[in-house]
């Protein structure tokens, strides 16, 4: 037992030791920007820097310095205000009030963001033409209004750009708060299974003996080789992240059996899935915690029957149920779902898909 106990303690320490290993790597690794975000910053600064000599090769400063208005403090604190105000707003246009229409395509994204940016740059200016000389007493030149257009032009891109350097800032700040989060809870769920390396001796001696006891009743051997191989499913599955379909069929057959050994003939399961899906992988137990849910809220009965449809399609797999909500308390954290969820996006970068239409409670598991 102390030999054991050495073994543990020195596989967690060598755990440890690698993940923080990792950690320093991925850590590194995260420090290099994207060479996109480089090369428009580059872009920004060449136009920027030879924007003064592209106006000096077509005479513009020479041609706008005698038409310019006189300069009063009213002036320079109505233009202050207007390019704080576009820059203001542009800034939150392209940051974060794009959330608001996140959920669109790609393309519809664009389009909106290209539209709202227009009509801020032509609302503002023509607001500014509008009210300068009520504020000012000054009219402003044809020239001058053409060079203001040009000039808050060119500052409503500066902003663009800022904008779209935070947003990257944002992404690449959340991918590493996932990233770090992933690893974190595949090292949690080593080092349980690190743990509890002891424990799973004393059961499996356990149902053994209860095996030998039993030996004559077939029912009941069969119901404790089940929850044997399930036991050990679990326990294997807490250190990988993904499993194939055939294993968790393969799991679930004896969950199955199980609950059909409580409910008999008011418990059916349909399982149609197609050979070429067999290999692809998902989060373990994913299968299992949807029919555990449908057993677990809905009423099965002599009248009222249970029977949980599960299919593939189009790399999908579908598992659903007719809602026939228990009227006796259940209790549940309703967490479930959310968690599967979760695990799906972390591992795969995709969401399940959960509906309840036309009284049928459906669950998506995307496999591609």
């Amino acid at each position: 037992m102390c030999t054991t106990k050495k073994n543990i303690i020195s596989t967690i320490f060598r755990k440890f030791n690698k993940y923080e290993l990792k950690k320093i790597l991925f850590t590194l690794g995260a420090r290099k920007i994207k060479h996109t975000v480089i090369l428009k910053i580059a872009l920004l600064i060449a136009v920027l820097i030879s924007l003064p000599r592209t106006l000096s090769l077509f005479d513009i400063t020479n041609k706008l310095v005698d038409s310019f208005t006189e300069v009063s403090v009213q002036d320079i604190i109505l233009r202050f205000l207007f390019i704080f105000l576009i820059s203001f707003v542009s800034l939150e246009l392209n940051t974060n009030w794009k959330n608001i229409y996140a959920q669109y395509s790609t393309f519809l994204r664009t389009c909106i963001t290209i539209v709202l940016n227009t009509v801020l740059f032509l609302g503002i200016v023509q607001l500014l033409v509008s009210i300068y000389p009520l504020v000012t007493g000054q009219e402003l030149s044809k020239s001058e209004t053409g060079f203001m257009y040009f000039v808050y032009f060119v500052i409503l891109m500066v902003t663009v750009f800022i904008a779209r350097i935070l947003n990257y800032q944002i992404i690449h700040h959340e991918d590493l708060l996932e990233n770090e989060k992933l690893k974190q809870q595949n090292l949690q769920k080593e080092l349980t299974a690190l743990k509890n390396q002891i424990n799973p001796h004393f059961l499996f001696n356990s149902l053994n003996s209860l095996n030998s006891i039993v030996r004559d009743n077939k029912d009941a051997t069969t119901f404790i080789k089940k929850l044997s191989f399930m036991y050990r499913y679990i326990l294997q599955s807490g250190e990988r992240d993904l499993v194939s379909l055939q294993e968790e069929l393969k799991f679930l057959d004896s969950y199955l059996h199980m609950q059909k050994t409580r409910y008999r003939d008011r418990f059916v399961v349909d399982i149609k899935i197609e050979e070429k899906y067999l290999q692809y992988e998902l989060p373990p137990l994913a299968l299992q915690l949807l029919v555990e849910n449908a057993v677990k809220h809905n009423e099965i009965s002599e009248k009222n029957p249970l029977q949980v449809n599960i299919y593939s399609k189009n790399e999908t797999i579908y598992v659903e149920n007719e809602i026939r909500l228990r009227t006796s308390f259940v209790d549940s954290t309703g967490n479930g779902l959310m968690n599967l969820d979760k695990r799906y996006f972390l591992l795969k970068k995709q969401h399940i898909s959960i509906s309840n239409k036309e009284n049928i409670f459906r669950v998506k598991l995307p496999i591609n």
